[in-house]
């Protein structure tokens, strides 16, 4: 497909004076993409968070403001989705800011965009999506079900909720309150959307000192709509700003003070661990206090793409550093469900490529997302296989898995403060040097058995290729290639209560 040159300045092409026609676009499903199945559940990776050229900025000569394509991010939408193919990518969404009037800049031309992109690399799975700006809180994954109101749907959402979207700025539209009620209204659709928390501790002044993204918020979002609001960047996006050629925004960066992930460039707070959001590293922290609850609240890792840093910005290309990996048939529905349901892990720098990660009880066995039913005093068998590919990643390096960590925390008994930010049961259960996992090819092996399980729990994997025992904070100007973690999402165990002992129990879901 050949890429035509737009201009830099949108006008009266885009929407000023309403000179556009605001129907919706008509496409039938057929035109929206290769739906054609693909038999077999795998391991595919992918990235929620990456932005085009339809990532707007305004230009304040007009009232309203007018949009200025490639104004924060640059690149097409199909220029992404290629170099997400040549980096291992298997789905993507296309997710651009909002702002005012910005609900028509989807609707009207990134959604066409899109299905061009479709038609030109139908080996890519493609949603609909947004950066949601979030009513009283930071950024989040909007991402749409794929279908033929895909769009219209997503012009919906944006057009009521999204904070940024009416001209004149209203505060009303940027509080807590106000996603409450746009998750309750979203509930109220036939398919209903994903919502995933964006970089949540970029504003966090320091450990536990959070910004702009609070515990309680995000447990109000999964209390509401447990079935939307499904989890968060367990590692944001922008962590080539080390890489990055010439300045970028000399005014908020010097030479020294290049972050990953832009952690504190603004606001002098915490930084990232390992690459990972303070929520997810700190082990016993805030992601663990939600598995802590039971709650079904899945991390992620992407891109954050805007500009690649070789045409000086701080980003890599989709899948070219971190990768989300969801165990799903390649199609729409089945990626999308995988991502509901949890069946992920996510890795940097490519240190693995698959993880395969059970416990298994008395014939019974549940994977990463879902829930075995055990009785008291079972014991437990996890198996772990981790491959470790033997290519080498996108930096030309061929980095090791040195050590396997298998987390254990308990679900707690009584119910805990919105506020909460730790989960003191949690602790490494048992850790595996390199040297003591069993090797089969490319494939790392061990087990290990609990037993007499008395109490609920979580268990969950995380690997990493350093030395390091816990994810340290990263320095400025870090090689992010030289830190490398992967992490799964958690397996939960459920200890029956006495009244529903008894044979034929036990499974897992």
């Amino acid at each position: 497909m050949k890429l035509q040159a737009m201009p830099a300045v949108l006008g009266a092409f885009f929407l000023v004076g309403g000179c556009e026609s605001e129907q919706p676009i008509a496409r039938q499903a057929s035109a929206l993409g290769n739906d054609e199945a693909v038999t077999g559940q795998r391991w595919l990776a992918g990235d929620h968070h990456v932005h085009s050229r339809y990532s707007v900025s305004y230009s304040d000569v007009t009232d309203p403001p007018t949009p200025v394509l490639a104004g924060d991010a640059i690149y097409p939408i199909p220029m992404n989705v290629a170099m997400a193919r040549r980096f291992g990518l298997e789905w993507m969404v296309s997710t651009d800011h909002g702002g005012p009037g910005h609900s028509k800049v989807n609707l009207l031309h990134a959604y066409p965009e899109l299905i061009d992109s479709r038609e030109a690399t139908p080996e890519v799975i493609q949603y609909m999506g947004m950066e949601f700006d979030t009513p009283g809180a930071d950024h989040s994954s909007l991402i749409m079900p794929h279908g033929p109101d895909e769009a219209e749907n997503l012009f919906e959402i944006e057009s009521r909720f999204n904070k940024r979207e009416p001209w004149p700025s209203d505060p009303s539209w940027d509080t807590e309150e106000r996603m409450i009620e746009a998750l309750n209204w979203m509930k109220q659709m036939e398919d209903l959307p994903l919502v995933i928390a964006h970089h949540p501790s970029r504003s966090a002044k320091g450990y536990g000192v959070y910004g702009l993204t609070e515990p309680s918020e995000l447990r109000a979002w999964n209390q509401v709509a447990p079935e939307i609001a499904i989890g968060m960047e367990g590692a944001p996006g922008h962590q080539a700003i080390t890489q990055m050629k010439g300045r970028f925004e000399p005014s908020k960066y010097t030479f020294n003070e290049r972050p990953r992930g832009i952690y504190g460039a603004f606001t002098g707070g915490y930084p990232t661990l390992g690459g990972f959001d303070q929520m997810t590293a700190k082990l016993g922290g805030f992601w663990d206090s939600m598995l802590g609850e039971g709650r079904r609240w899945w991390i992620t890792a992407n891109s954050d793409s805007h500009t690649h840093w070789t045409d000086g910005g701080v980003d890599f290309w989709p899948g070219e550093y971190s990768k989300t990996y969801v165990f799903a048939e390649k199609n729409y529905d089945s990626i999308f469900s995988a991502l509901r349901e949890g069946k992920m892990f996510v890795t940097t720098g490519d240190l693995v490529s698959e993880v395969w990660f059970t416990v298994s009880s008395t014939g019974n066995f549940a994977s990463i997302g879902q829930t075995l039913e055990v009785e008291y005093g079972d014991d437990l068998t996890v198996d772990i296989n981790v491959l470790d590919p033997r290519q080498a990643n996108y930096n030309g390096d061929k980095p090791e898995v040195r050590r396997v960590d298998l987390i254990r925390g308990e679900i707690f008994e009584k119910a805990i403060a919105p506020e909460t930010n730790s989960n003191p049961t949690t602790a490494v259960f048992r850790s595996w040097s390199r040297q003591q996992l069993d090797k089969e090819e490319s494939f790392l092996r061990t087990s290990v058995r609990i037993e007499g399980v008395k109490k609920s729990i979580y268990l969950r994997l995380r690997g990493t290729n350093t030395e390091e025992e816990e994810p340290l904070e990263d320095p400025s100007g870090e090689n992010p290639w030289n830190d490398l973690w992967f992490y799964s999402n958690p397996i939960f165990v459920r200890v029956l209560p006495q009244s529903e002992h008894g044979p034929g129990t036990t499974k897992g879901r």
